[in-house]
């Protein structure tokens, strides 16, 4: 079966280790890309409909009225389905100790019964913060195996990171 690497991520106006930097490619979309390389999965970009600002400040207040009211903001586009995949590596950036609400829009979508999840996410010191767990609750009968966290200031330097992950989780094809 096919691998899927599904994944929400935002260029523009970014934060970086106390300093705001545009980018063309967000943090969370380079590591998606590796990981698609490394396994040979297929990319799904999750994007909002109405995307966050590209000025930063303005960005986050955005996400935090979104996480503070649970809103589900609707997507660009859906896949169709997952039927053909059966691991499923899900990247997001870490929101204050949570995944994007655009994440959960997507997954509330899907049937997740029978599916592998490998959640990986970009953070500036806040790691996963359980949302391994959250993942767990959203996807019930998913298997979601232990994640990634990558410094997303650190991104660019991160390859061998991720291939010791992959390694880890016995997904480096060997």
């Amino acid at each position: 079966m096919a691998k899927l690497v599904a994944f929400y991520s935002r260029a523009d106006e970014n934060y970086f280790g106390g300093q705001y930097r545009s980018v063309a490619v967000g943090n969370t979309e380079k590591v998606a890309n590796m990981i698609a390389e490394a396994v040979g999965g297929e990319r799904f970009k999750i994007q909002q409909k109405i995307p966050y600002a590209a000025d930063y400040q303005t960005c986050i207040q955005q996400a935090k009225a979104d996480q503070r009211s649970h809103a589900r903001p609707e997507l660009e586009v859906l896949p169709d389905s997952l039927d053909g995949y059966d691991e499923i590596y899900l990247g997001y950036p870490n929101y204050w100790g949570d995944m994007p609400m655009a994440v959960y829009t997507f997954l509330e979508v899907f049937d997740w019964t029978g599916k592998t999840i490998y959640p990986f996410c970009t953070h500036e010191g806040s790691g996963l913060s359980g949302t391994e767990r959250k993942i767990a609750r959203t996807c019930k009968g998913a298997d979601v195996k232990k994640g990634l966290a990558l410094y997303g200031s650190y991104v660019d330097q991160s390859g061998e990171a991720v291939l010791q992950w992959l390694k880890r989780i016995g997904k480096d094809g060997t």
